[in-house]
């Protein structure tokens, strides 16, 4: 018994002396070395378990915040779920139309300095984006204000609605909204818009600041009291409040029309997509956080584009289109018959135009600009069974003569188009196939000073 209490022969010191080097016991001992080694493993591991869940928990709460900025237009969903029946049918599968509408409110945070809040707000810019189905090319229309059209009944905030009218195309987002105008735009074009975005002059601005301003070119200087700009002639890198008076002002720019406001505008936002494209700022996170959260910011979309994931989907298909095939244009239109301050679709250039988008057919524009502009600053087309009597028709024998003094092209150069309907021939002798009708307007990658 008193040698399991520690007898001679297993003193501590015997217990001691029988632990050698190598067992684990010795200060120089392998498994003190292995010991060491195993805890700082545990320790590296339980820092990358924190670097991993504190990165999850950075980009959850990023991925949180970015898609709480978007606010969904349940209002307009459910509008136009009444209509859905009347509404054009999508002809290609994969192709997109988004109207994209520039908000003149001038309420929330940051809009009440440019005019008094009394309730209403106006379609201060409208571009219909058409998405190739193979994310190839992009093409913006931008749609007057002042346009003339058929405006549908819609439901007005109060609940009451309007009756059909035939009014300005300002009208129709003023009186009932995102809907109102996006069946307007429907029954207009006959092309089916899949989505829809609101950005006010707040979430513009941020948008360009987001990517450290935007370079434009001035052809002398600007001094501009009412849009608050003062710049010089020459490039010039405009920051977000510098560049919402660039693409807003008309006394101090151009001509003073809505024609070369919307032509700014598209120049401007060549310039923008072509600094976001040059910059690789949709490949890096770093970058393209700041923008994404200046874009969600003061952003209204249908339900489908509301969340980071809904955006996401639709940016990573503008990732690999080329900046020369991202077109900006005006549809063809000139002044309304009945008053010159008023526009109307140009026919049937503008009729072609919204054909070819709504089957995913390809066009072009060009920066010439006619010699012999119509009024309010429309281009009329040329080559078009509108714009003279040299059509396909006029040399039966031969491919149709074109009339040099018809040139440079303007909104309507559709040659063969009389003859052939998507390459088919009509009536007649086979010949050339239709080459792409091309458009005056820009593309993301021209030099805004070239």
């Amino acid at each position: 018994m008193t040698r399991s209490a520690g007898t001679p022969g297993e003193s501590s010191g015997d217990r001691t002396a029988s632990v050698g080097p190598g067992t684990g016991a010795s200060a120089t001992g392998d498994g003190l070395v292995r010991r060491r080694r195993a805890r700082r493993l545990r320790i590296a591991a339980l820092g990358a378990c924190v670097l991993v869940l504190g990165g999850l928990g950075a980009g959850l709460a990023a991925y949180v915040k970015l898609s709480g900025n978007i606010t969904a237009d349940e209002a307009a969903a459910e509008e136009l779920g009444r209509y859905e029946k009347e509404r054009p049918t999508a002809l290609v599968k994969g192709a997109q139309n988004i109207l994209l509408i520039g908000s003149d409110t001038r309420s929330g945070p940051g809009n009440a300095r440019y005019g008094h809040d009394n309730g209403t707000e106006r379609s201060d810019t409208v571009i219909l984006l058409h998405l190739a189905a193979d994310r190839r090319s992009a093409t913006a229309v931008s749609l007057p204000r002042d346009l003339m059209v058929n405006v549908p009944s819609c439901r007005k905030p109060d609940g009451s609605r309007t009756e059909p009218t035939f009014a300005m195309f300002n009208y129709a987002y003023e009186t009932g909204g995102s809907a109102c105008l996006i069946r307007t735009v429907e029954k207009l074009t006959d092309i089916r818009v899949d989505h829809h975005v609101v950005v006010d002059f707040t979430g513009f601005k941020r948008m360009v600041d987001a990517v450290d301003g935007v370079e434009v070119c001035l052809k002398q200087p600007v001094t501009d009291k009412d849009a608050e700009l003062r710049l010089p002639a020459g490039r010039v890198t405009l920051d977000g409040e510098q560049a919402l008076g660039y693409v807003r002002a008309r006394k101090s720019l151009g001509d003073g029309s809505d024609t070369d406001r919307m032509e700014r505008q598209q120049r401007f936002l060549g310039a923008l997509v072509n600094k976001v494209r040059g910059e690789d700022v949709l490949l890096n996170p770093v970058k393209l956080y700041p923008v994404l959260d200046a874009a969600t910011s003061s952003l209204t979309t249908d339900p489908a584009l509301a969340s980071l994931r809904g955006l996401y989907q639709l940016v990573r298909g503008l990732r690999e289109i080329p900046t020369d095939r991202v077109r900006f244009m005006t549809v063809p239109r000139e002044s309304y018959v009945h008053n010159v301050n008023r526009d109307q679709l140009v026919e049937p250039e503008a009729g072609k135009l919204f054909a070819r988008l709504r089957a995913d057919q390809p066009v072009e524009v060009t920066g010439v600009v006619p010699r012999d502009p119509g009024a309010n600053g429309s281009i009329p087309g040329v080559n078009s069974p509108s714009a003279g009597s040299n059509t396909p028709h006029s040399a039966p024998d031969s491919p149709p003569v074109r009339d040099s003094s018809a040139q440079p092209s303007g909104y309507g150069e559709y040659v063969f188009e009389a003859a052939f309907d998507g390459g088919t021939p009509l009536a007649g002798p086979v010949r050339a196939p239709s080459p792409t009708p091309t458009f005056h307007g820009n593309t993301a990658a021209d030099d805004p000073c070239g």
